[in-house]
C-alpha cells in the first residue's frame, strides 16, 4: 500500500486519459448541468443507459457520499465513478459526506484495482461548498495508503478553483 502521486491540473475532465474519471452527479445518476452534464455529454447516450441500469432504493442510485461505478464509454477514461456530495446548508454534515464522497471514490477505484483516478472538484459547484474547506477536504482524503491507486490527478476547470486547490496542496 502507498500514497498516491496526488498533481492539480486546470483542463477539461473528459478528455483526461486514466482508469477512471469521477462524475460529481446528482443520486438520481442521469446527468444534470456541470461536471455531470458535460461527463455525459462527452461519453455518449450508453452512460445514461447504464447509468439507470443501476439498482435504485426509493428512486436513488447513489445515496450522499456514496460512489457507483459504470464504463467509461465514448471518453478517454475507461471507468466513470460517480459520487454524490454534499447540498452545502442543505445535507446534514455536509464537511464528512463530502469526505465520503471522495474517499468511497478512491475505495471503489482500488477495489476495481484501477491505478489512477481524475476528480473534479466536487460540490463546489451548484452545490455550493465553499472552496477552500473543498480542497483541503479532498486533498486529505486522497492522501492515504491505497492498493491499487497510485495516481490521483484533480482536473479543474475554471482557474478560481485551481487555485483553491493549489493552495491546500501546498498546506
Amino acid at each position: 500500500m502507498a500514497i498516491p502521486e496526488i498533481s492539480i491540473e486546470r483542463g477539461d475532465l473528459t478528455q483526461v486519459e486514466v482508469d477512471a474519471i469521477v462524475n460529481a452527479a446528482n443520486p438520481k445518476l442521469l446527468g444534470g448541468g456541470g461536471v455531470d452534464g458535460a461527463i455525459h455529454r462527452a461519453a455518449g447516450p450508453e452512460l445514461r443507459s447504464a447509468c439507470r441500469a443501476l439498482a435504485k432504493t426509493d428512486g436513488v442510485r447513489c445515496p450522499f457520499g456514496e460512489a457507483r461505478i459504470t464504463a467509461g464509454f465514448e471518453l478517454p477514461a475507461r471507468h466513470v465513478i460517480h459520487t454524490v456530495g454534499p447540498i452545502y446548508g442543505r445535507t446534514p454534515d455536509p464537511e464528512a459526506v463530502l469526505e465520503r464522497a471522495y474517499t468511497s471514490s478512491m475505495s471503489l477505484a482500488d477495489d476495481h484495482g484501477l491505478e489512477s483516478i481524475a476528480f473534479p472538484a466536487i460540490s463546489t459547484g451548484a452545490y455550493g461548498f465553499p472552496l477552500e474547506p473543498a480542497a483541503e477536504i479532498a486533498l486529505r482524503a486522497v492522501r492515504r495508503p491505497w492498493s491499487n491507486v497510485r495516481r490521483v490527478r484533480f482536473v479543474l476547470f475554471t482557474a478560481e478553483v485551481h487555485a483553491a486547490f493549489d493552495r491546500a496542496m501546498t498546506q
